[in-house]
């Protein structure tokens, strides 16, 4: 765990800051009143069983789903929300969004690459087409990225061509080839095989290591256990339990919460 790398919240600035946010699908409410604060090189994971609402959550962070109700600043800048004639809630200024979200790079379950580009062309794409950074500059920061996270060699490769592994390492690449103040993972392993999963968690903790803030979904126990500086246990929409890995793997004061984790440390 990174007991010395980050220091008190008091003392860094808030990146991310959710408060009491609510959504509901139709009459599902799956969050219930969340908050959460991550401050420069946090490792926040968020864990819990399918359905506690963690990925909604993530997805809230980023707009990709909007809340029916509460805050979300990034950097100290909100998120401005209009409640619509039919009570459901739109964002109210979308170069807003756009400036906020290149902030934020995003990993999901699936990979999510564009088939008909090879991985260089993956990760330079919105670097030259949302930012506007010249062509040589992206590609020179391209693969120094896939140098990083190991596929430099499968730069002129088409993803169909790569390992689920491979895909994910490309689309981490991708991420932070936008230079985001966080990186957001839902469930980055959760789509691999067994014997890919160390090689993306691997790159996931370089990343920590480097003092990246980042928002984890996760059901990789010991990765969240030894990697983030505090761990967030969701059940039915509401924070069951939070604190230290310590205290949430340790020590846990909810029931539900010891139930989940200690099957896992055998």
């Amino acid at each position: 765990m990174r007991d010395g790398a980050v220091q008190d919240g008091a003392n860094r600035m808030p990146v991310v800051e959710l408060d009491d946010i609510h959504k509901r699908f139709g009459l599902l409410e799956v969050l219930k009143g969340v908050s959460l604060t991550a401050h420069e090189g946090d490792v926040i994971a968020l864990i819990g069983a399918s359905g506690s609402g963690k990925s909604t959550l993530l997805r809230c962070t980023n707009l990709l789903e909007i809340p029916n109700s509460g805050r979300i600043l990034i950097g100290n800048e909100e998120i401005r929300l209009n409640r619509t004639s039919d009570g459901t809630m739109q964002v109210a200024d979308q170069r807003q969004l756009q400036r906020i979200r290149s902030r934020l790079g995003m990993v999901f379950q699936s990979f999510n690459l564009w088939a008909h580009r090879t991985v260089l062309e993956n990760v330079i794409e919105a670097p030259v087409h949302v930012l506007g950074q010249p062509r040589a500059e992206a590609i020179a920061r391209g693969e120094e990225l896939l140098r990083k996270v190991g596929l430099y060699a499968k730069k002129d490769v088409y993803p169909a061509f790569l390992s689920g592994g491979q895909q994910q390492r490309a689309a981490i690449a991708r991420a932070l080839a936008i230079e985001p103040r966080v990186m957001l993972f839902d469930e980055p392993t959760s789509a691999l095989d067994p014997e890919l999963v160390g090689e993306v968690l691997r790159v996931i903790r370089d990343l920590a290591a480097e003092g990246r803030t980042m928002i984890v979904v996760t059901h990789e126990m010991a990765f969240a256990r030894d990697v983030a500086n505090h761990v967030m246990f969701l059940h039915n929409g509401t924070v069951e339990e939070e604190g230290t890995p310590q205290k949430v793997f340790g020590s846990p004061e909810s029931e539900r919460c010891r139930q989940f984790v200690r099957p896992r440390d055998h």
